[in-house]
């Protein structure tokens, strides 16, 4: 089965205030998004080559609040814009053996795009939050149809107190990941036309 890399998630207390954050840290504009009423947030797009894409996602402060916990831990997201969580692409989820708290499959929609994405009833997965979310897509992906302005995803750094069991239970590896024991986080580092560029 294909297991890869398809996107990374910025939260931010405000949707423009994380488009902001980004497009002045790697010189582009996003584009793209929309909300996701199953979730009450909302979200903006830039692609990071054909099959990849950074995603910035808020609250969305018009949309009903869900009954349920919202993905990537957004209920209680506060602070400044940062990359919260990584979702890796499968072509078959059911067929996975996933750790305990990942949650269940969930299909969704917005648009002309839908997938099934597992979603932890408390919002947020295993290893706070640092284990990736599973994506699978029906037809149609969004990278393909974003504006390729040049970047690419060159390493994502994760650190966690408990980072060598974080990293035996993935499903998929990556080149371009990169494990370190230390303060639950993520960080990325990005070629652009203007050089590396770390969020």
């Amino acid at each position: 089965m294909d297991i890869m890399l398809d996107h990374i998630a910025i939260a931010a207390a405000r949707l423009e205030d994380g488009v902001a954050w980004v497009e002045e840290q790697l010189g582009v504009r996003m584009s793209g998004g929309g909300e996701h009423a199953a979730m009450g947030t909302h979200n903006r797009l830039l692609s990071l080559g054909p099959s990849e894409y950074l995603e910035v996602i808020a609250v969305n402060p018009e949309a009903p609040r869900p009954k349920h916990a919202r993905w990537f831990g957004l209920d209680r997201f506060e602070g400044s814009p940062r990359a919260v969580a990584w979702v890796m692409r499968a072509t078959d989820l059911d067929a996975l053996r996933l750790p305990e708290g990942v949650g269940a499959p969930m299909a969704l929609s917005r648009g002309e795009l839908s997938w099934r994405l597992t979603v932890p009833t408390s919002g947020e997965g295993p290893f706070d939050g640092l284990y990736p979310s599973l994506i699978e897509w029906a037809g149609v992906h969004p990278a393909p149809r974003l504006p390729d302005l040049g970047l690419r995803l060159t390493a994502l750094e994760i650190s966690h107190p408990e980072i060598t069991a974080l990293a035996a239970s993935l499903p998929g590896r990556d080149r371009r990941l990169h494990f370190a024991h230390g303060t639950p986080g993520l960080r990325l580092r990005l070629n652009t036309p203007e050089g590396e560029r770390l969020l």
